[in-house]
């Protein structure tokens, strides 16, 4: 993402974003002075022929924080507005490989005839969250411009992890050990899923993600998150407030739970002590 905002983004330059927006992206942009405009699903590409974004930033296949899948239009009918509007188009791709119900996975970029593009993923949501190591790849007028840029930066990425990765995609059973993953984080999934219903299914509203990492869930009654925080940390429960994904700012009634860290105990625990902090705030509303 640094390197993409280095090459792309000068101050005043406009990004186009999702509503929520992953919040290290808007972090980076923000950063190198971008002002952001929220891209709509539904028309992308709507007022760009007035004034087009330098670049469009999206995280199609199990949206962190909102843990959405774009369709397959909605993936080409942005891809169609990246090529007419000579839009650069940055695909962030880091879950999908953690999926649990059937849902549309191919890139946006593959959808593209003209238009530059930027695609990056990560090993540490599949390999080892310790890694810390992506991967990027971008068309061939970019992708020149982006190794120098990796070189200015560190010459190059480890070697160690590097190589950690290099016996993991060589191995043998690597699918029957992906299988192995997306299992456990189904049932990691579906036991939090449950244990939302217990304790927060009159005080909140959710979808279950058909994949990724994430719950994005939004409390009745306008109640503010942030202010939900507060107090939950009094009792060593926390989430990331909604408001901390939204590129305009602000106040937000959604929050970004994860539920693949957390034991199925430990997120009970935690789950039970935010519905009861949820029905006394909502009581003193």
């Amino acid at each position: 993402m640094d390197l993409a905002a280095k090459l792309v983004v000068d101050a005043g330059a406009a990004i186009a974003v999702e509503q929520p927006a992953y919040l290290a992206a808007l972090q980076v942009f923000r950063f190198f002075g971008a002002r952001f405009e929220i891209l709509d699903r539904a028309q992308p590409g709507g007022g760009w022929a007035t004034e087009a974004p330098r670049l469009a930033y999206v995280t199609p296949t199990f949206q962190n924080p909102s843990g959405l899948c774009w369709t397959g239009d909605e993936r080409q009918a942005l891809a169609d507005a990246c090529d007419r509007h000579d839009v650069i188009l940055f695909e962030d791709d880091p879950y999908r490989d953690l999926v649990y119900e059937p849902c549309e996975r191919r890139p946006a970029v593959a959808g593209l005839k003209q238009a530059s593009w930027i695609y990056q993923s990560s090993f540490s949501k599949t390999v080892a969250p310790g890694l810390r190591l992506g991967f990027l790849a971008a068309s061939e007028d970019l992708f020149p411009l982006l190794v120098r840029l990796k070189q200015a930066a560190d010459l190059h990425t480890n070697r160690l992890s590097q190589w950690m990765v290099l016996q993991y995609l060589a191995a043998p059973d690597r699918a029957a050990r992906m299988a192995q993953v997306v299992e456990s984080y189904r049932q990691k999934r579906d036991a939090f899923d449950a244990a939302l219903r217990r304790h927060l299914g009159d005080v909140a509203d959710w979808r279950s993600p058909p994949g990724g990492l994430f719950f994005w869930v939004t409390l009745r009654g306008g109640l503010d998150s942030q202010a939900l925080l507060r107090r939950a940390l009094e009792r060593n429960v926390l989430f990331t407030p909604g408001g901390h994904f939204l590129a305009e700012g602000g106040a937000s009634s959604a929050m970004r739970l994860n539920f693949s860290l957390a034991a199925p105990e430990a997120a009970e625990r935690g789950l039970a002590i935010l519905g009861e902090l949820l029905r006394e705030q909502r009581a003193a509303a």
